[in-house]
């Protein structure tokens, strides 16, 4: 008990010596600013009451909102079958924080949010609304047949009032309840894609390419044409046919199932054809160097033997072919039909019903869109005409590729998935 005593007594004489200080500050503020500085003291509690209160109102008539929402409209998991085109987008893939780089779940979520399909704050955080795409398609790919996975409010009529919130360039064409546990890009066994091109691209090396309108494809290259994409069907190990791939790394080795070129059709003026791959699943670049090195050996410019040496350990010169004309036709749940597509409880994921939806959308808005962009601007003659700098005989040397590798991160062209 005494020993507390010094301390009782500090403490008295502190508490004095601040009410002295403190009147003595007090004494040197005019009135009038005394009395702005008690105005102060006084309100602000009131204030920040006031505020919170508000807040807290809009925050439980939200959710009250919310709520009644999702008991009118339970959130279920499924997939929305989507077609797009992709000039004008930088990508499928939403980037937060980069909102003058559009891309096509930007105008998809907003969608989703004007609708009422999903909470607000769910186009902030799309895990919330567990959102998976099957194919992360690059700068300026469309897609006929792109397939996405989420939890949506299932309102009335959804598919229409989720268009009426798109572009035209976007739309939703399609819509099936799946498994809770569902992924659209794990449970996806294989994806096609697509590549439109002139065919004056098969045109010998010496052929005047100013006369564009006037090349027809032999029927003789275009059996060439398929024999060469034919070898590609199989495994291989595609290391030089993306970036930042070494020979070991054992993703590099896909798996492809289909590729050919399609009879020839001639669109404005200009002979076009189309080129079909389907594989598992496809690194960035690879579907256009795959089809660049082909490009190079029909031309002349490569020999038939660089296909066969590209897979092997060394790092070969492979040509990019031009991003314009890269479209997702489809992408493929085989695994996923067979175990649930006949439980009766859950639909198969094939769109025959929707097939009729998907030409006419490829019709109106992604072939024209190639057609057009390729009449004007010319981007493979343009890129037909670097061929002969790349080497295909020998390997390529360190510096140029370190040069090959700067030009595939600054590229904003189309990748595959």
């Amino acid at each position: 008990m005494f020993k507390t005593r010094p301390l009782l007594s500090a403490l008295v004489n502190y508490r004095q010596l601040l009410e002295t200080n403190g009147l003595k500050l007090l004494c040197t503020m005019s009135e009038e600013a005394r009395d702005q500085e008690t105005a102060k003291l006084l309100k602000r509690p009131n204030e920040v009451n006031e505020d919170s209160a508000e807040s807290a109102t809009k925050r439980i008539k939200a959710e009250g909102e919310h709520n009644e929402d999702d008991k009118r409209f339970p959130k279920k998991k499924v997939v929305l079958l989507l077609a797009y085109s992709g000039k004008g987008y930088y990508g499928m893939q939403r980037n937060p924080g980069n909102s003058q780089f559009r891309t096509i779940e930007d105008d998809l979520v907003t969608a989703l949010v004007k609708s009422g399909c999903i909470p607000g704050n769910h186009g902030d955080d799309m895990r919330k609304m567990s959102f998976q795409r099957c194919a992360r398609t690059d700068k300026g790919v469309s897609a006929a047949g792109q397939v996405v996975s989420l939890k949506l409010r299932l309102i009335e009529d959804i598919i229409e009032k989720i268009n009426e919130n798109l572009p035209p360039q976007i739309r939703v064409l399609g819509l099936k309840r799946v498994t809770q546990g569902f992924n659209s890009k794990n449970n996806c066994d294989a994806r096609t894609y697509a590549y439109m091109l002139p065919t004056v691209a098969f045109s010998p090396k010496d052929y005047d390419t100013e006369n564009i309108a006037a090349f027809r494809l032999a029927a003789e290259t275009l059996q060439k044409v398929n024999q060469l994409f034919a070898l590609y069907k199989g495994t291989h190990n595609f290391h030089n046919f993306t970036s930042q791939k070494a020979p070991s790394d054992p993703s590099a080795r896909r798996y492809i199932t289909e590729m050919s070129c399609g009879e020839p059709f001639v669109r404005n003026s200009y002979e076009f054809a189309v080129i079909t791959v389907r594989g598992q699943s496809f690194m960035l670049h690879q579907i256009r160097k795959m089809i660049g090195l082909v490009i190079a050996v029909i031309r002349g410019f490569a020999k038939e033997e660089v296909m066969e040496r590209s897979w092997g350990q060394e790092k070969v010169d492979v040509p990019k072919a031009p991003g314009l004309g890269l479209v997702l036709e489809r992408v493929h749940f085989d695994r996923y039909n067979k175990r649930f597509g006949g439980d009766g409880l859950h639909e198969r994921l094939e769109w025959d019903r929707e097939e009729e939806a998907i030409k006419a959308f490829k019709e109106a808005h992604i072939y024209p869109t190639i057609v057009k962009t390729e009449c004007e601007e010319g981007s493979m003659v343009s890129w037909m005409a670097t061929l002969p700098s790349h080497d295909f005989e020998a390997t390529v040397t360190g510096t140029q590729d370190n040069k090959d590798q700067k030009q595939e991160n600054a590229d904003e062209g189309n990748g595959s998935d």
